[in-house]
């Protein structure tokens, strides 16, 4: 189970540290202070991540959880 959560969740996450770490770096290198520079391209990031990976997501998802359901009758004897 925490596989699963690892590998659905860790491109979204990844993305949105790499994203974070560069606009940091130009925030800091043009001493450009703005708090909401920051989010927004994490926000656009993250939600073009979810977009593109958003099918394989869920599928994966859904396969964990088909996988639990089949083995519940052999967990009951």
């Amino acid at each position: 189970m925490l596989w699963s959560c690892v590998v659905v969740a860790g491109p979204v996450l990844a993305v949105t540290l790499i994203v974070g770490t560069v606009v940091s770096v130009l925030q800091v290198a043009t001493q450009l202070q703005e708090m909401t520079l920051s989010y927004v391209p994490k926000l656009l990031a993250t939600a073009v991540v979810l977009i593109l990976l958003g099918p394989w997501m869920i599928a994966r998802i859904t396969d964990f959880a088909r996988g639990l359901y089949l083995a519940i009758p052999a967990l009951a004897s």
